[in-house]
């Protein structure tokens, strides 16, 4: 009679920056039987029941000030801790793998209290709360910027890089009729969008078009102003379905600074224009942003700083040098650890036996 397969719940919710480098892990470890935990109304709803089984869990982040709305979180996080308890249990789980974020907080917790090994992926340069409260209960810490260890009590704790979708890592095609012999500058704002960054864009466009550019400009599904802007060379969407494809064809991105899509680019080599989210939990954006421009890889600029005169000039004079794209596209390749997933799938094998 065959081995009974290793069990591993994943707890990994809410955005791109989470669920992509979860997935990726788990398609590394086909031979385990994996179950994901999750939120209600969340962005794993869409990509995870497809795959594997979802179990949810009503919990979100503390509040800043306490008050009668912390009371109700706190609440909800012993109900919460005892739900994961019991589906450890009743599934008779080998270990956990969570990506951070509110949902990691009763996964490890629980999982330590019944003796389940944990394992957690940071990937921020600044490391999150629950990272800094609950990675020491941890396993093994593992980290997508090396230099997030030192914001981290001592441990063990293994920079692995954070992983991306196996498509990244292959030659994608572009379906879009964009042609080949133009600049290509790709605008993205995560995945919610950045309605701030698309209007300073629609700013600057006309003068981007007359240097020769083309412009892909994902907006977001909240963008009042969506299709304020109409252009032949001027394609705009809510999201793109292939933004390995996007990222490949791209001269030049202008982005926010989440630690998926940075590492999106270091894998496809485009260089970068990042504008770091103001009110990401304790300006984390600005964080990651630094270690790539001090590699030479992206130029950034505060939201509150940068003027649609300034965006205009730097995108232009970044067009008319493409010596300065090539080598920022050099440094951008630097960063990337292709091999993320599977260094972390290695540290699974490990510890989930």
């Amino acid at each position: 009679m065959p081995d009974a397969p290793i069990r591993l719940l994943i707890a990994a919710s809410g955005t791109g920056g989470h669920l992509f480098p979860a997935i990726a892990v788990a398609q590394q470890l086909p031979d385990y039987k994996i179950e994901w935990l999750g939120v209600p109304n969340r962005l794993e709803q869409e990509l995870v029941p497809t795959q594997y089984p979802l179990h949810t869990i009503a919990i979100e982040g503390f509040q800043q000030r306490f008050g009668l709305g912390t009371l109700r979180i706190a609440g909800r996080l012993v109900s919460s801790l005892y739900q994961v308890g019991q589906l450890l249990k009743s599934g008779k789980f080998h270990g956990v793998f969570t990506t951070g974020g509110y949902i990691a907080g009763p996964a490890i917790i629980a999982a330590r209290l019944l003796g389940v090994p944990v394992i957690i992926h940071e990937s921020n340069a600044l490391p999150g709360k629950v990272t800094r409260w609950f990675g020491p209960l941890c396993s093994t810490l593992a980290l997508g910027f090396e230099s997030a260890s030192k914001y981290l009590p001592k441990g063990e704790k293994v920079w692995v890089g954070t992983p991306v979708r196996s498509n990244f890592l292959e030659n994608q095609p572009l379906e879009l009729p964009i042609p080949e012999d133009v600049p290509l500058i790709v605008v993205v704002g995560g995945s919610q969008g950045a309605i701030a960054v698309n209007q300073l864009v629609r700013q600057c466009a006309p003068a981007w078009f007359d240097a020769g550019a083309w412009i892909v400009h994902l907006t977001g599904e909240k963008d009042p102003d969506a299709d304020s802007l109409e252009h032949p060379q001027y394609i705009q969407m809510p999201f793109y379905h292939n933004m390995a494809a996007l990222l490949q064809r791209a001269n030049l991105a202008i982005s926010r600074a989440g630690a998926g899509t940075l590492t999106e680019l270091a894998t496809t080599q485009t260089p970068a224009i990042l504008i770091p989210y103001p009110y990401a939990a304790e300006d984390h954006q600005a964080f990651n942003a630094a270690s790539f421009v001090d590699s030479g890889a992206a130029l950034v600029f505060r939201q509150s700083e940068l003027t649609p005169q300034l965006l205009t000039s730097k995108v232009v004079h970044l067009l008319e040098s493409p010596q300065i794209l090539e080598q920022m596209a050099q440094k951008a390749a630097s960063l990337a650890v292709t091999d993320s997933a599977e260094r972390l799938a290695t540290l699974v094998r490990e510890l989930v036996v």
